[in-house]
């Protein structure tokens, strides 16, 4: 039986994302207390692979992830999923928004409920957890110091908790982006609407750095969606880029795109070709579809067997 890991405990978004997954229908789901110890179990083989959050539309990207993906073993990721986030704040049974001192919850929970909490709650304080779940999960034991914690509904279920409050996040449009990490293998086949994940680090810092990375993308037609800057905590001002770009590594267009980064750059981590969540198709110039190279190849092969250019 395959085996899929995911940030736990039991109760949060990853959970519950992954539920909604083909991939989950048939596994053991395994939890974890934090991405890296996740992404290590598929390192030792321990999990077929793991789903972890990777982008917040409201808090941006889930830092641990991409520090995680952009060091160690080399992983990819195979799949993704986007998954609405609806907060609640869960008290044991008895409990009263007045009895709260202190609660918890992670901190891109915490961030996305600032409103709310700042006029329900102004007197109460914030103490950070490793998940949502895992606050829902001690506000459970009655020994806990906490009286409330902001998680997922299901995880009031799951830990025997009362909700006082349901959708209490500051923008109803919040989604969170899980991405499916198993070990290096070759890409799946394109799809039409395919995400690549790169992470990439300069040779040398210097004046046009990441303009010279950037057109390596741009002169070829490949979209950005995603592109953000990471310390590489080897000293101050030292920085790594993890960027997402709309296309398969198996295309022609972004195949040489790769290849023009490797040669100008340090490193140039691939961290996988798979299906957008939202299918949206590539849509790429004509001047630089698959069939656009392959006629300039061809082009170029005759011009050097014959010196003719027509």
């Amino acid at each position: 039986m395959t085996r899929i890991g995911f940030l736990g405990p039991r109760g949060t978004f990853t959970e519950a994302a992954l539920r909604s997954m083909d991939a989950a229908r048939d596994g053991e789901l395994v939890e974890f207390k934090t991405v890296g110890l996740a992404l290590n179990a598929v390192r030792n083989g321990d999990v077929d692979s793991a789903l972890v959050p990777f982008e917040n539309s409201v808090e941006g990207s889930v830092s641990a992830t991409l520090d995680e993906l952009s060091y160690g073993q080399p992983l990819v990721i195979i799949d993704e999923v986007a998954w609405k986030v609806e907060f609640a704040l869960m008290a044991r049974p008895g409990t009263k928004l007045d009895d709260i001192v202190l609660y918890t919850t992670h901190p891109h929970a915490y961030a996305q409920c600032r409103d709310w909490l700042a006029n329900a709650l102004p007197n109460a304080h914030y103490s950070a957890a490793l998940s949502t779940a895992a606050g829902a999960e001690d506000v459970a034991d009655p020994a806990s110091r906490f009286q409330a914690a902001i998680a997922p509904r299901l995880a009031a279920e799951h830990y025997g908790l009362d909700v006082l409050a349901d959708n209490i996040g500051d923008n109803d449009a919040a989604h969170t982006r899980f991405v499916l990490i198993g070990p290096t293998q070759q890409p799946a086949p394109a799809t039409g609407a395919d995400c690549t994940t790169l992470t990439i680090f300069i040779r040398q810092d210097h004046a046009g750095a990441l303009l010279e990375i950037l057109n390596e993308f741009a002169v070829r037609g490949i979209n950005l969606t995603r592109i953000e800057s990471r310390p590489t905590k080897k000293q101050l001002g030292d920085y790594f880029f993890s960027l997402d770009i709309q296309g398969h590594i198996n295309e022609a267009r972004v195949g040489e795109a790769l290849a023009g980064l490797q040669r100008i750059c340090l490193e140039v981590r691939y961290l996988g070709s798979y299906p957008r969540h939202d299918g949206r198709a590539n849509l790429a110039p004509i001047t630089t579809s698959d069939a656009a190279f392959a006629e300039s190849s061809e082009w170029l092969r005759n011009l050097r067997a014959t010196g003719r250019s027509n």
